[in-house]
């Protein structure tokens, strides 16, 4: 370290706004509201209670929590303490969650009160024996945790080095632990704030889950801005309206479904300044862009993968777009968009790794290089290496180059559904349902929904005598994966195969999506 040349971190957020804002309004959590120092002081306290209970030094410490305060101190105490965070999807179920913690070998788990059911399943199914923090109700060690730890703040000297590790559904089944660096947090985390406009009078609306990408670093976004995390323990349409009003909110982030919760419950009505959205997962439709234009919500669309922290490319807006009619206006922005400010150039390339013309027609595959872009596959070179063949990440997403220059997304080549921003992985999906015992074979799709954008679908063909009805294939899922990755629609009958017995599921999502000029909803 030199003087002009310091690591990039996102704690060095915090540090500012702690300095800048430190009277300020930085949480709101339920009844609880912490100012800026408040914030950097139970961070620190966090460290130092991490540190003596097997933290700190590159130490994987898991949190499963919702959208409050404890998960978003754990984005500033756990590295902290030197330690690498793990946020898990609270929606796993405990065999999956088991898998997290044994790949990651955490030493430290922090659970809410109202996952210990599940976080206790989870580390008896697991290998490891971490140390467990239970945090908020009764038996909740958390707050007097804090409260006795002394203060800690561990160097960061290699910008380079792990920050967070996020699991994300692969064609496998298995998650892949992707590596952020800190480097690439406090890029990102600029690039979110200067996109979204965020600055000291925002209020941010926790909509999206922060084990999402680190909650595509607006964990650290916001902090950089000195604006106001409102934490949110569920997503309650009638609730988000209250707070909008009552709060203030200026900016939220989710999946489409959350804009369709919000612009049809009965508590929807035009607000008195505009409040920015930011949407990812799926292209929003015609219809939600003009019902949040209506409600005074100006939505931009944005495109990542985990691996690209979160969103790597945005539909930045034109000025002059804005004198199209709404239709026109619809269109653009189901665009994926361009590189945000410190991607790299986004390209759409043929096999060979050669750019497809730009014409708005020929596909390709979505390539990525950047500052945000993972470190890697942790525990896994060889996946790491496949994915980056020529020092361009290979998305496996499908899409065009418009003649401007804008990415518009056609296809998945990787075999994952996604819905309600949710990554679902059809082979797990697949042998969940062949443990069933009726069923001989299966093939899973994702089919078009108007709520979800898009849903699992299994086509199953039973075995002789099988007699299982689709009800009592999905509750059999749901017993051995998390619900929201079971089927929707279970059909049955013989699958299409080749002449080599491989089952040709483009004939299935080409019957599911027939009359659909996209194969993304």
């Amino acid at each position: 370290m030199t003087a002009w040349n310091q690591p990039l971190t996102p704690l060095s957020f915090l540090e500012r706004s702690a300095a800048v804002f430190g009277d300020r309004v930085a949480v709101v959590d339920g009844d609880r509201r912490f100012t800026y120092s408040e914030l950097d002081e139970r961070s620190a306290r966090l460290a130092g209670a991490l540190v003596a209970r097997r933290g700190g030094e590159g130490a994987r410490v898991a949190v499963l929590a919702p959208n409050t305060r404890v998960l978003l101190e754990a984005h500033y105490g756990v590295p902290r303490s030197g330690s690498v965070l793990v946020a898990m999807n609270t929606r796993l179920a405990p065999a999956e969650l088991a898998y997290i913690l044994d790949h990651a070998d955490a030493e430290v788990f922090v659970f809410d009160h109202e996952l210990r059911d599940t976080a206790l399943a989870a580390v008896e199914r697991s290998g490891v024996s971490p140390t467990l923090v239970e945090a908020d109700g009764p038996e909740g060690e958390y707050e007097s945790m804090l409260a006795a730890a002394e203060p800690f703040s561990a160097e960061v000297e290699d910008e380079t080095a792990m920050i967070s590790i996020n699991y994300t559904s692969g064609t496998t089944g298995h998650p892949k632990g992707v590596m952020y660096h800190h480097r690439g947090a406090y890029l990102q985390a600029l690039a979110m704030a200067y996109h979204s406009r965020l600055d000291a009078s925002s209020v941010f609306m926790w909509t999206l889950p922060m084990f999402h990408c680190n909650g595509w670093t607006y964990t650290w976004a916001v902090t950089a801005a000195g604006a106001t995390h409102l934490c949110l323990r569920s997503v309650d349409p009638a609730e988000l309206w209250r707070l909008i009003r009552t709060e203030g909110v200026t900016h939220f982030n989710g999946a489409p479904t959350v804009l369709t919760m919000l612009a049809y419950d009965p508590a929807a009505a035009p607000v008195e300044r505009p409040v920015r959205v930011a949407t990812g997962g799926a292209p929003p439709s015609p219809t939600i862009l003009e019902l949040m234009a209506a409600l005074n919500m100006d939505v931009t669309h944005l495109y990542g993968l985990t691996e690209t922290f979160g969103p790597v490319l945005i539909c930045d807006w034109r000025p002059e777009w804005s004198d199209l009619d709404l239709a026109d206006q619809a269109r653009i922005k189901a665009r994926q968009g361009v590189g945000n400010v410190i991607s790299g150039r986004a390209r759409v390339v043929d096999d060979a790794g050669a750019d497809v013309p730009a014409n708005g027609e020929t596909i390709g595959e979505i390539a990525l290089r950047g500052n945000n872009l993972m470190a890697g596959y942790y525990r896994a070179p060889a996946e790491t290496a496949a994915a980056i063949p020529d020092g361009w990440f290979r998305t496996g997403d499908l899409g065009v180059m418009h003649p401007d220059g804008y990415v518009e997304l056609k296809d998945r080549s990787k075999d994952v559904i996604i819905s309600g921003g949710e990554n679902i992985a059809s082979i797990e999906v697949e042998q969940a349902v062949v443990s069933h015992p009726d069923v001989m074979e299966a093939a899973v799709i994702a089919v078009p929904d108007e709520k979800w954008g898009e849903v699992p679908a299994a086509f199953v063909t039973l075995r002789e005598g099988g007699s299982a009805t689709a009800a009592e294939i999905i509750t059999h899922v749901k017993s051995q994966i998390a619900s929201f990755k079971a089927p929707k629609h279970v059909t049955f009958g013989p699958l299409p195969k080749t002449s080599t017995g491989k089952v040709q599921k483009y004939v299935l999502r080409d019957a599911a999506w027939a009359g659909r000029e996209k194969r993304i909803h």
